[in-house]
C-alpha cells in the first residue's frame, strides 16, 4: 500500500496534485543458492550530525582564517565520504543566528568570535556545494526557538530581532528563547530557516530535539501572558504548548512543500515519547525526560499525521540498558512509524563510547555495532545517524570503524 508522504500532503493543502511515497525502495537480496551472499539494502541512511554550537565540531573555535575554516569543513565531509556515509546533518541556525548571509538574523558568533560580523565567506553555500560535490547530501539543521546561551539581550547585537522584539523573549534556564506560544515568533523563525531553503540547494530541513526547553528545577518558562491571550478552548496550558509546537510543525512541512517539494523536513527528538507507565501507548521505558509530556513535542503525532518525511529518535543509551533500553526503544519507533511512509533512521551516541564516565558497555568498541545488528530486524529502521562529527573523525576507541567494518561495505545511496 502507498502512503502519502509529508510533501504530499502539503501540496494536497495547496491545492496541487500530490505525489506518492514509494513503499520501499529495491532491496539487493543474495542469489538464490549462494547463502554466502549477505542481503543489503540498496538504500540506507548513513549520517552524522555536523554541531557548530558553542563550536562543539566546527569550526574547532571562532575567529580563524576563512581558509582554516574551510579547510576544517571540507575535512569533515571527506570523513564522511571515507566513513561511507551518504548525509550530513549540518547545524547553521544555532542560537538564532545564521551560518548563511541571512537577511532575518546576524552572522553566527561561532564564526568571528563577535555576532553580527562578516566571515568573508559563506558557509551555507560552501557545504551544500562540497558535499555534493562528494556525493553526500546536505540536510540544514536548525534550532527554532532558542537565541542565547546567556540570560543577557544587551550582549545580543543591536539589531536583533530579540532585541527588536523584547516581548518575544523568556529567560530561562540560563538562556533566552523566543516564546512558541505567540503566532508572530512562529511566522518569524520559519521565515529565517525557510529563506535558507530558499535560496540553496539542501536535501532537507532538519530540526533536533529542542522545542520548548529541557525543564530546569525550580523554575518556571513565563508564557503566562500569551497563554491569557492565546489559551482558550485549551483544558490546560500544556495543551495549549502542544498545540503551538503541532503548529510550527505543521506550517513548515506545509511551506516547504508548497516552497520545495523536494526537500525533505526531518527531526531529531529526544528517545522517549512516554513512559508506558505514563501512556499504555508509550515506550517500556522509565526515562526522567518525556517530549510529550516536558518539551510539549507530540513526536508520535507528528509521524502518525505523516507531517514529516523522516524521524531520527536519539536512542542514546546501551543495550540492556535498564531506565531506557536500546532493544526496546528500537521496535518501538518501528511500530509508530510502520505504515505511515515515514522514514526510521536511529540516531547514535558514538560520543559516549569510550567515554570513561559512561557505564561499561560504552567501553566496549562493539557496541554501536551491535546496535546496527539489531536494527536488521526491523525493516523500518532504514538508517542510523551518528552523533557527532568530531567522534566520527577521531573515533577514540575504534568504535565507528567497527561500525563501517561490519555494516557498511560499500556506497549506497539515501532513501528518497
Amino acid at each position: 500500500m502507498r502512503h502519502i508522504s509529508r510533501r504530499g500532503f502539503a501540496a494536497g493543502a495547496a491545492g496541487t496534485l500530490s505525489g506518492l511515497l514509494t513503499a520501499g525502495d529495491a532491496i539487493a537480496y543474495a542469489p538464490e543458492g549462494d547463502p554466502g551472499v549477505i542481503r543489503r539494502p540498496q538504500r540506507q541512511f548513513r549520517g552524522m550530525w555536523l554541531a557548530t554550537v558553542a563550536n562543539r565540531d566546527w569550526p574547532s573555535k571562532p575567529g580563524l582564517p576563512a581558509e582554516r575554516q574551510q579547510a576544517e569543513l571540507l575535512a569533515f565531509l571527506d570523513t564522511a565520504v571515507q566513513r561511507r556515509l551518504n548525509a550530513v546533518i549540518f547545524q547553521v541556525r544555532p542560537t538564532a543566528d545564521a551560518l548563511w548571509p541571512s537577511p532575518y538574523e546576524p552572522w553566527s558568533q561561532y564564526l568571528t568570535g563577535r555576532q553580527g560580523e562578516d566571515p568573508g565567506w559563506d558557509p551555507l553555500g560552501f557545504a551544500v556545494r562540497e558535499a555534493h560535490r562528494r556525493g553526500l547530501e546536505l540536510h540544514a539543521w536548525f534550532n527554532p526557538y532558542r537565541i542565547a546561551n546567556h540570560t543577557d539581550p544587551s550582549l545580543l547585537v543591536p539589531t536583533h530581532p530579540a532585541r527588536l522584539h523584547p516581548e518575544w523573549v523568556v529567560p530561562y534556564g540560563g538562556k533566552l528563547y523566543y516564546n512558541p506560544g505567540l503566532p508572530e515568533v512562529r511566522r518569524f523563525v520559519q521565515d529565517a530557516m525557510l529563506d535558507a531553503v530558499r535560496r540553496y540547494p539542501i536535501d532537507a530541513v532538519h530540526w533536533d530535539d529542542y522545542f520548548y526547553p529541557y525543564p530546569s528545577p525550580g523554575q518556571v518558562f513565563d508564557d503566562d501572558a500569551a497563554w491569557e491571550a492565546y489559551g482558550a478552548g485549551f483544558p490546560d496550558r500544556a495543551a495549549w504548548r502542544r498545540d503551538n509546537t503541532d503548529r510550527l510543525v505543521r506550517e513548515t512541512a506545509l511551506r516547504i512543500g508548497k516552497l520545495k517539494p523536494r526537500v525533505r523536513f526531518g527531526i531529531s527528538p529526544f528517545g522517549v515519547w512516554r513512559n508506558r507507565a505514563t501512556d499504555p501507548e508509550g515506550s517500556d521505558t522509565q526515562a526522567g525526560v518525556q517530549t510529550y509530556d516536558d518539551l510539549y513535542a507530540d513526536t508520535r503525532g507528528w509521524v502518525r499525521k505523516r507531517w514529516i518525511d523522516y524521524i531520527v529518535p536519539q536512542v542514546y543509551w546501551n543495550i540492556g540498558f535498564t531506565v531506557a533500553d536500546y532493544a526496546r526503544l528500537v521496535p518501538w519507533w518501528a511500530d509508530v512509524v510502520d505504515g505511515t511512509g515515514v522514514d526510521l533512521f536511529i540516531g547514535e551516541a558514538l560520543y559516549k563510547a569510550g567515554d570513561p564516565a559512561q557505564p561499561a558497555p560504552w567501553q566496549d568498541p562493539a557496541e554501536l555495532s551491535r546496535h546496527l545488528t539489531f536494527d536488521r530486524d526491523f525493516p523500518q529502521v532504514r538508517g542510523n545517524v551518528f552523533f557527532s562529527a568530531k567522534e566520527v573523525a577521531a573515533d577514540r576507541i575504534g568504535a565507528m570503524a567497527r561500525v563501517v567494518a561490519d555494516h557498511y561495505p560499500t556506497p549506497v545511496r539515501p532513501p528518497r
